[in-house]
């Protein structure tokens, strides 16, 4: 029942945050960085607060005591994974959503699942290792799954290539306004591997949920400590940026700007990072149910690419290419599915 459970919040958390870029496509006149922001003082401030108020006792206290070492690599880990949010938003900008979460995701999926149990192959962490992983049959299951999950990602990346080599500039950009593959896969691979920091720093602030659960929280929403802190570290990144863009840009004028649809503009964006962060809440209680290991992970991630694929057809981002291609497409996303189902079976072992 715990795997079952589990599944159905990591779902739930891939649903959120393959969908949390629609209310941006919403967003006009705002610049990127503006918009970017605004709704990442929600997702990384202001939700994650209200989330941590409301699941665990005197959560400030918790992270106030906590040790100088758990809080700086917590805040470190949520450091570099905001460049990678940040470049993460890029890829959306410059791929779309189907192409640009299936290839960040899945190189995140990849590197969040098995770098942890790898680290604790040789610091001597608790936790699970990657010999124990490699060691027992459900173990083996879930490393199948994550190289089943590698065919899904090349297929994925081959109908983008499949595609850029198809269409015009002028067809690419109807449903991508700022369509650029070269852009697109260089920010795609960096936010795919620094993202994987996330669940670095998961690990590193465990601690503190620990210390949530002898305070009396609910177990499931242990996690919710540690969001606090990696989020901080994810803002600072992603503050200095989008204020050095409103600089160069002369973009600050955005946030007052009565040309703008001002309540329209703000509204989006607090849906936007609002649904973002519930990517977390419930990975937060998915990996209460089946442990922060390459299982929890990859789910989480492949969910999300199989959503964002899912949007990236409903909003026509294929259109106008060979049926050769959309069948590559789909190919990969069927795959991933397939991928996601093995590393459930595994876990279950």
């Amino acid at each position: 029942m715990g795997s079952l459970l589990g599944l159905l919040f990591h779902s739930l958390g891939g649903f959120a945050s393959g969908s949390f870029y629609i209310p941006y496509r919403k967003i006009e006149v705002w610049s990127w960085e503006s918009a970017w922001i605004v709704g990442g003082i929600f997702s990384w401030i202001l939700v994650p607060f209200v989330a941590a108020y409301l699941t665990i006792p005197d959560f400030m206290q918790i992270i106030q005591e906590a040790n100088s070492s758990t809080l700086f690599w917590t805040y470190a880990f949520g450091v570099l994974w905001g460049i990678g949010g940040l470049t993460f938003g890029l890829a959306m900008r410059y791929l779309g959503m189907s192409l640009g979460m299936s290839i960040a995701l899945s190189l995140c999926s990849i590197f969040g699942a098995l770098v942890p149990p790898i680290y604790r192959e040789f610091s001597g962490m608790e936790g699970i290792t990657f010999s124990q992983i490699a060691g027992s049959t459900g173990g083996r299951l879930v490393l199948l799954g994550i190289v089943v999950c590698i065919v899904g990602i090349y297929l994925c990346g081959k109908a983008g290539m499949m595609k850029e080599n198809e269409l015009s500039d002028a067809q690419k950009k109807e449903s991508i306004k700022e369509f650029n593959l070269v852009k697109g896969l260089i920010v795609a691979t960096i936010s795919g591997l620094l993202s994987a920091c996330f669940n670095f720093g998961i690990e590193a602030g465990k601690l503190m949920a620990n210390e949530a659960i002898v305070k009396g929280c609910d177990p499931l929403f242990q996690n919710n400590v540690i969001f606090i802190v990696v989020l901080w570290g994810g803002f600072t990144t992603n503050f200095i940026w989008c204020m050095y863009l409103n600089f160069a840009n002369k973009s600050f004028g955005d946030y007052t700007n009565a040309e703008s649809p001002l309540r329209r503009n703000y509204t989006f964006a607090a849906v936007a990072g609002t649904t973002w962060f519930l990517q977390f809440f419930f990975y937060g209680m998915g990996e209460s149910k089946l442990g922060n290991g390459a299982s929890s992970w990859i789910l989480h991630m492949a969910t999300i690419i199989l959503t964002s694929n899912f949007w990236g057809l409903y909003f026509k981002e294929w259109k106008g290419v060979s049926q050769q291609t959309l069948r590559t497409v789909m190919a990969g996303i069927v795959v991933i599915l397939v991928s996601v189902i093995i590393v459930g079976i595994g876990n279950s072992l």
